[in-house]
């Protein structure tokens, strides 16, 4: 038999090793339970709230909720974009979810097609997991109560209540104000206020175009949540409603503009297209901007289809189109206002006379008047009052582009504004650099300013390009005649007052010569002038004064049909520029029917009627039409002798001897 490898001599030295081997595991294990005995402590004593809360995080869950969007209000607090309540059917993409069995079964409930169908399959499948994806919005309680009863049957789907956005005008402010609508990919920014999660909530809305989409961050508030029991899958069981946080509502806008003005522009520009804008001539504070044909923004909220969709885009006349801002036209003879005061500014006298004899020959071409037979002899002052192309021809011609541009700059044209909103098209003021500058790469003769291009530019042709707005602030400024106003559109924004749109410097033109101006456009709306007749407001001693124009669109130099007969795109456009009183300004206007053929006709009665709104609200302008009329005079009685000068006396008619009533008491004696 072998012997063992390791042999002891005595059994004490055995035993020595085996109770150092002991010790020694022993220790081992105390410190294993000594380290896990302080592990448990930690986590029972100094860890217990956290772990509390994940506890508590297991059972209940905040669900967050979209804050109440700001209320948009016009200068009066009337409402022009609020919230109401909005039944919506929500499902919830989970993994045991039958997504194509339950869009099936909900079908029998509410409107669902193939179309809508396959595409709610798709997007239900891109959701994130348990992320509500909205079916329906603005449900009927029928259908909303059919499904709310049967919700605890249908795992993943949800009824509930929210909010949508209503505008109750529909289409008067949808150019301005614009709309909402559901959050799109490119909308989701990985940092940034777009990063936040309520981006993917389905019941939140942001800004698309208009006040919306500019102060859509001011508008949005902050989310808030509700706190909800869910089970072992994370699937609601109850809603805990101590445990909620309220939203905290978004910002309140107040706009510059007047509910009552700006229907009654959208209301008589009827089925015409077309622009009119409105300014307080002492605020710069913009009362109306409407532009025409227009959409009803309640209907992008809830969502257009394709071909609601390609309808408006396609349609002639642009209702998509915000023309007060990006629609851009020559301003035809209501530019002759600034052709005359370049003129004064560059010594002209006003008093000179131009013969009309129906047009006149200019290099080699002639260039009619719009008066077949000409205006005879004009001075300044009867040239604006007739719109007399040939007269303007001649200044143009003896001022040149760049003093005529200069003025015309000063007064707005060709320039961006800050209000608010996006979407305004600079236009063009020509002059000669510009032309150098804009034809740069063509050869040098097209490159060069000829004179004959400064007759077309004296009545508001050529390359000549404004908007409404500009023409507005053009006409504003002559009213105020020392201002240069600023238009203002954004009143408030959280109770928080923006400044004023007449904290600006002084036109830096002599006040004489802008007092010219306006007394010839004061002679267009008396007898005689081109808008006589479309421009009487019917209102006393209320009076208006303007400026006709006629913007060619094309050229007739080899014939066409100017008239209403022919093809709506290639009409003339009508304009027309105001202001009222005449004696006090107040407001300014302007106005652009597009194709529709002459200031005077197309124009002027549709500014007649914006004016009358506006004047009718101004309890100042009110107040002195309602003045009482003076006392009628009470005639004699038959027989009874008055002297004349008892008749035509001022005050309340006086008793004759005649007349006096008898007394008892005796004479000398105080009565």
């Amino acid at each position: 038999m072998a012997e063992p490898a390791i042999f002891f001599a005595e059994v004490n030295e055995r035993q020595g090793e085996f109770h150092r081997r002991a010790f020694m595991l022993g220790g081992f294990a105390g410190l294993g339970l000594t380290a896990l005995a302080g592990r448990l402590a930690y986590l029972q004593l100094a860890q217990t709230q956290r772990y509390e809360k994940m506890a508590v995080s297991n059972q209940f869950n905040f669900k967050l909720v979209p804050p109440p969007r700001g209320l948009i209000l016009d200068r009066n607090g009337a409402v022009l974009a609020a919230n109401r309540p909005n039944f919506r059917l929500l499902v919830h993409r989970d993994k045991d979810l039958d997504t194509d069995g339950t869009l099936k079964t909900l079908a029998n409930f509410v409107p669902i097609d193939q179309d809508r169908h396959e595409r709610l399959l798709r997007e239900i499948s891109r959701a994130p997991k348990r992320a509500p994806v909205s079916i329906m919005e603005d449900m009927s309680w029928e259908q909303f109560s059919a499904i709310h009863v049967r919700a605890p049957a249908m795992p993943g789907v949800t009824a509930d209540m929210g909010e949508v956005r209503v505008y109750p005008h529909g289409g008067a402010f949808a150019h301005v104000i614009g709309y909402v609508a559901k959050v799109n990919k490119e909308d989701i920014k990985p940092e940034g206020p777009n990063a936040d999660p309520i981006m993917l909530h389905p019941g939140f809305r942001i800004g698309k175009q208009g006040i919306e989409k500019a102060f859509d961050l001011d508008l949005r508030g902050r989310p808030g949540a509700q706190k909800v029991e869910v089970d072992a899958n994370g699937r609601e069981v109850r809603h805990h409603t101590e445990g909620d946080i309220p939203a905290i509502p978004g910002k309140e806008i107040q706009l510059t503009l007047d509910v009552d003005v700006q229907n009654r522009a959208l209301e008589v520009f009827g089925e015409e297209s077309g622009a009119a804008v409105m300014m307080d001539c002492r605020t710069g504070d913009i009362i109306c901007m409407a532009s025409a044909p227009s959409f009803d923004a309640n209907r992008f909220v809830r969502g257009l289809t394709g071909a609601e969709y390609r309808q408006l885009a396609n349609y002639e006349r642009k209702p998509l189109l915000d023309k007060a801002l990006s629609g851009l036209y020559p301003p035809g003879s209501t530019f002759k206002t600034m052709t005359a005061l370049a003129a004064l500014e560059a010594g002209i006298d006003p008093e000179g006379r131009v013969g009309c004899g129906g047009g006149m020959y200019f290099g080699g071409r002639y260039f009619h008047c719009h008066k077949k037979g000409g205006h005879g002899m004009q001075n300044m002052r009867d040239a604006i009052k007739n719109s007399c192309d040939v007269y303007f021809y001649s200044v143009a011609l003896r001022i040149g582009p760049d003093r005529i541009a200069k003025v015309a700059r000063e007064f707005g044209l060709g320039q961006l504004f800050d209000i608010g909103i996006s979407g305004q098209k600079k236009g063009t003021v020509p002059d000669q650099a510009w032309k150098a500058r804009y034809f740069r790469k063509r050869p040098r003769a097209e490159q060069i300013w000829y004179p004959g291009e400064n007759l077309s530019y004296g009545i508001g042709q050529g390359y000549l390009q404004t908007n409404c707005l500009q023409l507005a602030v053009m006409t504003a400024r002559l009213a105020n005649g020392r201002k240069a106003l600023n238009p203002r559109l954004i009143k408030s924004i959280g109770g928080q007052e923006l400044p004023s749109g007449a904290a600006v410097p002084d036109l830096p033109f002599a006040a004489e010569h802008i007092e010219y101006v306006r007394g010839g456009m004061a002679a267009v709306t008396e007898a005689g002038g081109t808008a006589f007749r479309a421009s009487q407001l019917g209102l006393g001693d209320i009076l208006m004064a303007g400026k006709t124009g006629t913007a060619q669109v094309r050229n007739y130099d080899k014939g066409g049909n100017r008239g209403k007969g022919g093809p709506w795109r290639l009409r003339d456009h009508g304009l027309f520029v105001a202001f009222a009183p005449l004696d006090q300004p107040r407001y300014a206007l302007a106005v652009v029917v597009q194709h529709g053929m002459g200031g005077s006709t197309a124009a002027a009665p549709r500014a007649r009627e914006i004016m009358r709104t506006a004047l009718l609200k101004d309890p100042e302008i009110r107040a002195r039409i309602e003045k009482p009329m003076p006392m009628p005079e009470i005639a004699p009685e038959i027989g009874e002798s008055v002297p004349d000068e008892t008749i035509n006396a001022p005050g309340p008619p006086q008793l004759t001897p005649a007349a006096a009533p008898a007394s008892n008491t005796p004479p000398g004696v105080p009565t």
